[in-house]
C-alpha cells in the first residue's frame, strides 16, 4: 500500500513538472506569435508591402493557415511586387478585371526588377513560387478554406499574366495535384470543389481547351469503385450525366441503354453496401427520372407504362435486399420513394394501385428506424395525402 502511494505521488509530481514545462513553452510560442503579428501590423500601417512583409506573412501562415487577414496582406504584397502599375487594381474588391489583362505577348511571371516575387516557377528565380509554397500547407492542412481560396486567386493571376501554353501547363499540373490530394483523402470536399474549378478552366477556349466530360466520368467511376461511400464522386457523376449524353448526341435508345447500365451499376453497389447513405442518394437521383414531373429526365421518351415497369422491377430488387437487411432505414426509405412515384404514375394511368399497403408498411418502418425525424415523416405523409386528393 505504501509503495503504491509513493508511486502515485511520484507520477503526480512528474506530471505537474511536465505540465509546467509545457505551459512555459506555450507561453513562449504565444509571445513569438504575438510579436510576429505586431511586426506585420507595423509594416501594414506603414504601407510597406514589400519583401520584408511578405516574408513575415510566410512565417505566420505556416503557424496559422486559417488567418484570413494575413492571406489578404500576402495578396497585397504580391500585387505590389507584380506589374501593379500596368493593370488597374480595385483595392475594394482585391480582384483584377479580366478586361484589363496584360496582352499575352507582354506577360511575365514576375514584375520587372530583381525583387519581384514569383507566382510560378521561373528559370531565373531561385525562390519557390507561390504555387509551390502552398503545396506543403495543403498536405498538412487539406481542409483549410483559406489555403484553397488563396490558391484559386494565384491561378487567377496566372490567367492574367502568362502566355497561353504556359498557363495551360500550369492548369494541367493543378489537375494532377488535386488528383493526388483525392487519392490521399477521397472525401475531401474542398479538393472535389477545386477539381471542378480546375476542370472548368481547362475546358475554356481561352486555354485552348475542350470538353473533359468523358474523362471526368471515367475518373468518377474509378473513384467510386475504390470507395463506394464517396458521396462527392456520386454527386459529380450525377452532374456529368446530362452533359455526357448531350455531348454524345445520344438518341432515345442510347439514353435508355445508358440508364440500364447505371441501374445495373447501382444495384451492384447496393448489394455490397446497402447501409451506405451516399448510394441511396444516387439511387434517388436515378429514380427521379421515372417521375413524370421531372422536366430534366435523361429519358423523356419513356411512356408511363415503361416507367411503371422500371419502378416495379426496382421495387422487387429493394424487397430482395430487405429480406437480408430488414432493419436498415435507407433501404426502407428507398422503397418508399419508389412506391410514391409508382402510385402517382398508376393513378394517372387510371390503374388501381396495388402498392398502397406496402407504402403504409414502409412508412411505419421508416418512422420506427428514424425516430429522431418523426416530425419530418408526419409532414411527408400529410403532403402525400394532399397530393393524392388533387
Amino acid at each position: 500500500m505504501y509503495i503504491f502511494r509513493g508511486q502515485s505521488r511520484t507520477v503526480r509530481a512528474h506530471t505537474r513538472a511536465n505540465t509546467e514545462e509545457q505551459r512555459l513553452e506555450e507561453l513562449e510560442k504565444t509571445k513569438a506569435y504575438r510579436n510576429l503579428e505586431n511586426q506585420i501590423r507595423s509594416e501594414v500601417a506603414s504601407r510597406n508591402y514589400g519583401l520584408a512583409l511578405f516574408d513575415l506573412t510566410t512565417k505566420l501562415v505556416r503557424l496559422n493557415p486559417e488567418y484570413h487577414t494575413i492571406w489578404n496582406i500576402r495578396r497585397r504584397c504580391l500585387l505590389t511586387s507584380l506589374n501593379a502599375t500596368e493593370i488597374p487594381y480595385d483595392t475594394a474588391s482585391t480582384h483584377w478585371s479580366s478586361d484589363d489583362a496584360i496582352p499575352s505577348d507582354q506577360r511575365s511571371p514576375t514584375a520587372p526588377g530583381s525583387s519581384a516575387i514569383p507566382i510560378t516557377s521561373t528559370a531565373t528565380s531561385g525562390s519557390p513560387s507561390e504555387l509551390e509554397f502552398i503545396v506543403p500547407l495543403l498536405l498538412k492542412f487539406p481542409k483549410s478554406y483559406c489555403i484553397w481560396s488563396f490558391r484559386k486567386w494565384i491561378l487567377s493571376q496566372v490567367n492574367l499574366r502568362l502566355p497561353i501554353p504556359v498557363m495551360r501547363k500550369i492548369w494541367e499540373t493543378e489537375l494532377g495535384l488535386v488528383s493526388k490530394m483525392l487519392t490521399r483523402d477521397q472525401r475531401n470536399f474542398h479538393a472535389w470543389g477545386y477539381r471542378r474549378f480546375v476542370v472548368a478552366n481547362l475546358e475554356k477556349s481561352e486555354l485552348q481547351g475542350k470538353s473533359m466530360t468523358e474523362d471526368e466520368f471515367l475518373f468518377m467511376t474509378k473513384m467510386i469503385k475504390r470507395d463506394l461511400s464517396n458521396f462527392s464522386a456520386w454527386h459529380n457523376r450525377s452532374q456529368l450525366i446530362p452533359r455526357l449524353l448531350d455531348e454524345r448526341g445520344a438518341d432515345d435508345q442510347m439514353r435508355i441503354a445508358f440508364l440500364d447500365e447505371e441501374l445495373a451499376f447501382m444495384r451492384e453497389a447496393l448489394n455490397v453496401g446497402p447501409e451506405d447513405q451516399s448510394l441511396w442518394f444516387y439511387h434517388s437521383f436515378l429514380m427521379s427520372f421515372f417521375d413524370d414531373r421531372n422536366q430534366q429526365t435523361i429519358v423523356p421518351s419513356l411512356t408511363v407504362q415503361e416507367r411503371i415497369s422500371y419502378l416495379t422491377r426496382e421495387i422487387d430488387e429493394i424487397k430482395g435486399i430487405l429480406e437480408d437487411y430488414p432493419n436498415i432505414r435507407w433501404v426502407h426509405q428507398g422503397l418508399l420513394e419508389c412506391l410514391v412515384v409508382l402510385d402517382r404514375l398508376e393513378q394517372r394511368g387510371n390503374r388501381d394501385s396495388i402498392e398502397r399497403e406496402d407504402l403504409k408498411t414502409s412508412l411505419a418502418k421508416v418512422r420506427l428506424l428514424d425516430p429522431m425525424r418523426i416530425g419530418r415523416w408526419n409532414d411527408w405523409e400529410e403532403i402525400q395525402r394532399a397530393e393524392s386528393c388533387q
